[in-house]
């Protein structure tokens, strides 16, 4: 399948590739042809969804080895990288050698390690972790940290949740079953008196209520993004967990540790996928406080919001899209206006929550979203 339209570029239009044709990679494509001066190419191994997009009116490339992948980057003013994490650093080397911006979504914390190898001495931007957790938490959970003189706690806290539960697990597919795997098996960086650690995936149970329904929070990988390293010295204990339905972690452990499915991950990504229901009905649930002194007084802020999902193009995308394309786009958004560096390794933190929440595509965060839903 080749490309339905030619490339141009002129001062206000970036021509931009979104790699991935999935359900992310769509919504990140339609935010930024809604946008209007983004010329947006999609380019996936899957001809069904790409033909989709093409119905659509998208420009899209088929990638079938790696000469296709460099073609569909290369002079392009940025990528926005919507493929599973283990393609993150090829796609960002790539970008390097290229010159093109770099944008991604991955939560694996040893890839951001590896992009951030990639960006001594670029000549353009390698910008991963800039979904929902990785991505938007880090903005709030570092705007909350600017508060204080001296941060006590920062708990950040993040849920994707099916808004009608059925199951045992009270939980629905709604994003990548491979992120979610890795999420629930790779070690956790936080602080803790100060000092960066790694605690276990699975671990730190805890329950609170908010607005009255009840949850639970756990451990899980990646969601702080490079946010440790930023407020070390500055914060005595942070930390980030998923937050889930009661019941959902004991069933995890369950699977994980007594039956040792941590040790087969591609047998329970197969489970998972067969028996556990994808759901286009969610809700994002997001919660962060921070306590600490300010001057010689004990205070404690916090930020909690829950996001549904949207229209966008008469495409219905749910609250897992729709927040983790707004995030990608947010960060594209800011580079290409002057508002972020332009080359380098930059970490959401980089970002500041008002000016996140006022951009065109971060809008989408707001409590109530007609600005957004007006464009």
């Amino acid at each position: 399948m080749q490309s339905t339209h030619s490339s141009s570029s002129s001062n206000r239009t970036r021509a931009v590739t979104v790699l991935g044709a999935g359900k992310i990679g769509f919504a990140i494509a339609l935010l930024l042809r809604r946008a209007g001066d983004y010329e947006v190419r999609v380019a996936d191994q899957d001809p069904a969804a790409l033909q989709r997009l093409q119905a659509l009116g998208f420009d899209v490339a088929l990638i079938t080895d790696d000469a296709s992948l460099k073609t569909a980057i290369a002079g392009r003013y940025a990528v926005l990288n919507a493929l599973p994490f283990h393609r993150a650093v090829a796609v960002a080397g790539l970008c390097v050698a290229e010159g093109v911006h770099y944008f991604d979504l991955t939560e694996d914390v040893q890839s951001t390690h590896a992009i951030r190898a990639l960006a001594e001495g670029a000549r353009s931007v390698l910008m991963p972790q800039c979904g929902l957790a990785p991505g938007f938490i880090g903005v709030v959970g570092h705007d909350l940290a600017r508060r204080f003189d001296e941060v006590l706690d920062l708990r950040m806290r993040v849920g994707a949740l099916p808004r009608y539960p059925l199951n045992t697990l009270r939980y629905n597919l709604t994003w990548s079953t491979e992120g979610l795997i890795n999420e629930y098996c790779n070690p956790c960086e936080a602080l803790v008196d100060g000092r960066p650690v790694e605690v276990a995936a699975l671990e730190g149970l805890e329950t609170f209520a908010l607005d009255g329904v009840e949850y639970e929070a756990f451990n899980t990988s990646g969601g702080l993004g490079t946010l440790t390293e930023t407020l070390r010295g500055h914060a005595r204990n942070v930390d980030y967990k998923s937050v889930r339905y009661p019941g959902h972690c004991a069933i995890m452990k369950l699977l994980l540790n007594d039956l040792r499915l941590r040790d087969r991950r591609d047998l329970l990504k197969e489970i998972f996928e067969a028996a556990i229901p994808a759901t286009d009905q969610d809700v994002i649930v997001i919660f962060a406080t921070a306590s600490g002194y300010r001057g010689k007084r004990l205070i404690q802020d916090s930020y909690s919001v829950r996001i549904v999902g949207h229209k966008v193009e008469g495409q219905a995308l749910s609250a897992i899209q729709l927040t983790t394309a707004a995030g990608i786009c947010t960060a594209l958004d800011l580079v290409v206006n002057g508002e972020l560096p332009d080359s380098g390794f930059t970490g959401q933190e980089k970002i500041a929550l008002n000016t996140f929440l006022h951009n065109r595509f971060g809008q989408a965060y707001n409590e109530t979203s007609e600005a957004f839903m007006a464009h």
